[in-house]
């Protein structure tokens, strides 16, 4: 499974009850540097087409938010009921509910003071590209590559520290509830080939 992380505006309001909803925008078409290049080769880029998660969102499938890409630290999931998911042409929105019985397990209480904190900004989707013609493409310009992903399956999504792409927004407000092959100048990737 590959990570993106944007940064920026995950925004977590108070409810009723100590309950805590979250929200997130994880922007389409916000080009991220995964590597500057140098000795480890050339420099690589990456940027998500707008609707590049809307597969497994339209068919309804789950996904969960995590702490971390952690599996063992879950915050929300559609088949739970307190993950929604809305795509569209600029970014991908995500909303959690937190209860406040979840706020009270040590790794979601840790979550919520590190973000209260500015510690936990970042924003980044745990995806595989989909295994079809056109999913990726991979272009070179002036010796860098550029990794456009147009069709991805996305199986979580993760508050983090250290994001790689500034866009993303995760923010904090009171809420009152109501290897590669070359063909004619296009790269294809066959392999992972972050760091």
């Amino acid at each position: 499974m590959l990570f993106d992380a944007h940064t920026g505006g995950l925004e977590l309001r108070k409810g009723e009850g100590g309950a805590t909803l979250l929200r997130a925008t994880f922007p389409y078409g916000q080009v991220a540097v995964l590597s500057p290049g140098g000795r480890s080769g050339p420099a690589r880029s990456e940027v998500f087409a707008p609707r590049a998660f809307a597969d497994r969102i339209t068919r309804g499938e789950d996904v969960h938010f995590l702490a971390g890409h952690d599996y063992a630290k879950p915050l929300a999931s559609r088949s739970a009921g307190t993950l929604r998911l809305t795509d569209t042409e600029a970014a991908l929105i995500i909303e959690a509910d937190i209860s406040a019985d979840m706020a009270a397990v040590s790794y979601v209480a840790d979550f919520l003071a590190a973000h209260a904190a500015g510690l936990v900004r970042g924003l980044s989707p745990g995806f595989r590209v989909a295994d079809t013609a056109g999913a990726e493409v991979i272009t070179g310009q002036d010796g860098a590559l550029l990794r456009t992903i147009r069709s991805a399956q996305l199986f979580e999504v993760s508050a983090v520290t250290v994001p790689a792409y500034p866009a993303a927004q995760i923010e904090a407000r009171n809420w009152t509830p109501g290897g590669e092959a070359r063909d004619a100048g296009v790269f294809r990737s066959l392999n992972r080939w972050r760091l």
